[in-house]
């Protein structure tokens, strides 16, 4: 293999991972550090705050939990289901001949032989199965909590703070399986050239930073922190 045909993959590929892995080791310590600053800090805050309530009120609001739980598992089958079919896609991609990748051969920058198209594809099905253990783990500790959620609140084992450390789990793995799968897009788009990937992970990071932190009202946020 000749190093120049793979310049611009080995340069522009690595770092747009090292852009995406560098904001989520951010994100994360921003997590830990000033939960309510995010949106995924505030929103663990409210859902203990549910669970200790409904589980409080058990008798009164078990058809509530139970439809709640219900819609989360609708959404979390959903994007397993989404993640398999692509697996499922792109297996059958790799098993066919490379004839049909030939087309595109003069049309992208960077390498494009027979291992390098090979490499692409088997980078983008293990993202996407990737995706689908994390739902599949998620789905199953929304399960736990759906029925561990209607205990009778005086239980010593069961508490509601038991309780809402599952359903965190549950929504921290769909939170990592969602990202998996979005970090998919850019690869999707190395089948067209590095350059691509690189220009579509700069534009995704700004966006996920707007979506993923709270700018209303910081100073109050920190003194609830504290």
């Amino acid at each position: 293999m000749e190093l120049k045909k793979y310049y611009l993959d080995l340069v522009m590929v690595p770092l747009s991972f090292m852009i995406s892995i560098c904001y989520h080791l951010w994100l994360w310590h921003k997590v830990r550090k000033q939960p309510l600053s995010t949106v995924m800090g505030a929103n663990a805050h409210g859902r203990r705050l549910w669970v200790s309530t409904i589980m409080k009120d058990n008798e009164k609001k078990h058809i509530l939990a139970i439809q709640t739980f219900r819609n989360t598992l609708m959404g979390l089958t959903l994007m397993a289901t989404t993640s398999i079919i692509w697996c499922c896609g792109l297996a059958a991609v790799i098993s066919s001949s490379y004839s049909v990748k030939k087309p595109l051969n003069n049309a992208i920058y960077g390498a494009h032989g027979q291992y390098m198209v090979a490499l692409k594809y088997v980078t983008l099905l293990v993202l996407f199965l990737s995706s689908f253990m994390c739902y599949s783990l998620s789905i199953r500790f929304v399960g736990q909590v759906n029925y561990l959620i209607n205990c009778p609140e005086d239980s010593t084992i069961v508490t509601w703070m038991y309780v809402s450390e599952l359903l965190e789990k549950s929504f921290t793995l769909s939170m990592i399986g969602n990202r998996i799968f979005y970090s998919a897009l850019p690869i999707m788009l190395w089948n067209f050239g590095p350059v691509l990937v690189l220009l579509c992970t700069s534009t995704m990071v700004p966006v996920l930073y707007n979506l993923d932190f709270l700018f209303g009202d910081s100073n109050k946020r920190k003194t609830m922190t504290c």
